[in-house]
């Protein structure tokens, strides 16, 4: 698997822009990807040291709208923590 089908987009909500203050990024990411692929694919695409990987599979939520009833999508996340006094320009300001 190539790096760029490893990360599929940045996740940017509240709580991941409170990890950013430690050092801790947080990507949507192909589910069958694993850890170590994880930290090569930001390694490589970013050029920063990755201390720790965390993933999480999120199951998609039931919807309703009227009688109709669906499904939002389910994804795998995974929260990268970066070296000391290392970060990533896309998420700054």
């Amino acid at each position: 698997m190539d790096a760029r089908d490893i990360l599929i987009r940045p996740l940017i909500t509240e709580h991941s822009t409170d990890l950013m203050q430690e050092n801790k990024f947080v990507f949507v990411v192909d589910k069958r990807a694993n850890k170590i692929q994880i930290a090569q694919a930001v390694k490589e695409i970013f050029n920063v040291t990755v201390e720790n990987v965390n993933t999480i599979n999120v199951k998609g939520k039931t919807k309703r709208r009227g009688r109709t009833v669906g499904k939002t999508n389910s994804y795998k996340k995974a929260i990268v923590k970066l070296a000391q006094g290392e970060t990533i320009e896309f998420f700054s300001a």
